[in-house]
């Protein structure tokens, strides 16, 4: 990946973006923009450039900017395809998206004009002096830095001379222009240099996450551009898009029940059917030999496949359990941890492999499909308590009370690859989606956070209680911290602050685990030591649903990644529950109702009755 010149830039962007390189989420929003600039006539040039006519001024549309709706709708027309339309409004209101300059910066930087881009960038004379004034050039966005832009424009001429094989002018560039505008960052200057070593043209896209100049390279420098451009003269691509999209996503966030995964309507206003909310027992499974036996096996955490096929459970007994989620049937029962019971478990992203965790002091990998154990990792001096996939499915990292396997990463071959060396008790751990973040935690109210990427250790948080779970949103941006103290806490990871509390259910002393879930992850869950599962609006906070889940404790919980409205709860009972919504519910044939109404099928198939009702 590029590196960054290590200053605070303020944007309209993502700051965190690729520098120039490829994006894995599809087509950059700049990748339509090498359409024709609609300029109004030279007598209203002047008056529309920085902000419209005194008599736009003064005019606004329900209370907001005339000026800056008719641009917006102006570059809207171009985009759907209307040009005729979109020149009749920029000839009738004189309004203008992007002023002459930055259509003539626009063109520099897709054609690879470096001179000329850094010339209209910072004005005349300024690149020959090596200032980037202000008082010159573009209008900048506050806060935006020139110098780091000049960077940008110099770091893709230079990663272009490289693809063109020219070695020489390409350090040239490196020695004079680049290193004198970031003489104090010598990382960023280090991985350039190495780039001079690559030894072909994919090399150096592969070392340096760029897809060449005649990819998107170019389309995603100018996107990073723009948004340290001000918006008086340069309107940022696509904003009604991403406008809508705002207000699509807050009318999300607002709705207290969103079950759905469409798209809103921008038609109506979005709310969610309430009867849509699972808040019914679908099914409930257990082991054979349940009801006879005089004291259950406790079910201590219950995990769906990442295709929501198939569920996995794990606990007290010394078997770990799959189950088919379409027919509700028992597909497996995972033999060979020896002595103890079996604390936690992970899905492969393909959903065909397992990893498990036992207090035997082995992690084993299992083939979910044929249920064949493939390998056991042994070797550690104390119990081994979570593990976590890497998102290339090759490798997994594992979590342990043994210091001195605290945090290990496997491959397939059951070979360690990486070993974090920090000395702690690791009780969970998890890894964001993005594969930045490795978050540990210990038993002494601590969280190790560490760079999972750059295999190195970021910073310690303290808490001021035992937590019992971690879990990380599925934007990689939030951590969820159940705690001891009856209380489950989101953190941004980023800045350490708190974003939002969940409150009512009761915990302090075995393990209680919370989630994500939901269509777009609305929502936060959590077991508690009371036997109900709580369910709280994420953004909010507001509690959605308190409901009973099992007789004795309900440790875990789990969301199915492919159903919104389905969800898994498992407890010291023995058994695991399939909640989902009232109308699949009633869809099954019942012999007996629980509390809330619900009925179940057994995990044979045949129809029980509610055992809660007594």
């Amino acid at each position: 990946m590029l590196m960054e010149i290590d200053k605070g830039e303020s944007s309209s962007r993502d700051s965190r973006a690729v520098l120039n390189g490829s994006r894995s989420g599809g087509e950059h929003p700049l990748a339509g923009s090498s359409k024709t600039q609609r300029t109004p006539s030279d007598s209203m040039h002047s008056a529309r450039l920085n902000g419209g006519s005194a008599r736009a001024q003064q005019e606004t549309y329900f209370g907001h900017d005339r000026e800056e709706i008719t641009r917006i709708l102006i570059q809207a027309l171009d985009d759907l395809g209307y040009h005729a339309a979109a020149d009749n409004v920029a000839e009738e209101s004189g309004s203008q998206v992007e002023s002459p300059d930055v259509l003539a910066f626009r063109q520099a930087v897709l054609s690879g004009a470096w001179s000329r881009a850094e010339e209209l960038l910072c004005g005349k004379g300024a690149r020959a002096s090596g200032q980037g004034s202000d008082t010159g050039g573009l209008v900048l966005a506050p806060g935006a830095d020139r110098n780091i832009m000049r960077f940008r424009l110099r770091q893709q001429k230079f990663l272009e001379l490289l693809e063109q094989r020219e070695p020489g002018r390409a350090l040239a560039v490196l020695r004079n222009e680049l290193t004198p505008l970031c003489q104090d960052q010598h990382q960023t200057l280090h991985f350039l240099s190495r780039l001079l070593m690559c030894q072909d043209v994919e090399d150096l896209r592969s070392k340096a996450s760029w897809d060449g100049a005649s990819g998107r390279s170019r389309h995603h420098l100018l996107a990073q551009l723009s948004g340290s451009i001000s918006p008086s003269v340069m309107l940022p691509e696509r904003r009604l898009v991403v406008l809508l999209e705002d207000l699509k996503r807050s009318q999300v966030d607002r709705c207290l029940y969103h079950t759905s995964t469409d798209s809103p309507s921008l038609c109506v206003d979005h709310i969610c059917d309430r009867r849509r909310f699972p808040s019914e027992v679908l099914a409930e499974l257990s082991n054979p030999g349940l009801e006879s036996s005089k004291k259950p096996d406790e079910v201590w955490q219950v995990r769906f496949s990442p295709d929501g096929r198939r569920l996995a459970t794990c606990g007290t007994d010394e078997t770990v359990t799959v189950w088919d989620i379409e027919h509700m049937a028992l597909m497996h029962r995972l033999q060979g941890h020896l002595k103890g019971e079996i604390g936690n478990l992970a899905w492969g992203p393909d959903s065909r492999l397992l990893v498990t965790c036992g207090f035997d002091r082995t992690a084993r990998l299992w083939n979910a499909e044929t249920g064949e154990c493939l390998k056991t990792i042994g070797g550690f001096e104390e119990p081994v308590s979570s593990c976590v996939w890497a998102a290339d499915g090759q490798t997994f990292i594992t979590g342990s009370f043994d210091k001195k396997k605290s945090i290990c990463q496997w491959n397939m071959h059951g070979e360690c690859v990486h070993s974090w060396t920090r000395a702690h008790r690791t009780e969970d751990i998890v890894l964001s989606a993005d594969q930045r973040w490795l978050v540990a935690m210990d038993e002494q109210c601590n969280l190790h956070v560490y760079d999972f990427g750059a295999r190195k250790h970021v910073y310690d948080w303290a808490l001021s209680a035992r937590p019992t779970s971690l879990s990380i949103s599925r934007d990689s941006r939030y951590l969820l911290i159940n705690r001891a103290d009856n209380e489950a806490v989101l953190l941004d990871i980023e800045t350490h602050e708190t974003v939002q509390k969940y409150t009512g259910q009761t915990g302090g002393n075995y393990t209680i685990r919370s989630d994500f879930g939901g269509a777009n992850e609305n929502f936060v869950i959590c077991g508690s030591e009371d036997g109900h599962v709580y369910i709280w609006h994420k953004v909010t906070g507001l509690l959605v649903q308190r409901l009973e889940a099992h007789h004795a404790s309900c440790n875990a919980v789990a969301w199915n990644p492919t159903d919104p409205c389905m969800f898994a709860t498992a407890g010291d009972d023995g058994r695991v529950r399939i909640w989902s919504d009232r109308e699949r519910a009633q869809a099954v044939p019942m012999t007996g109702r629980h509390p809330n109404g619900t009925s179940r099928a057994s995990s044979n198939g045949s129809l029980r009755s509610d055992p809660m009702r007594a």
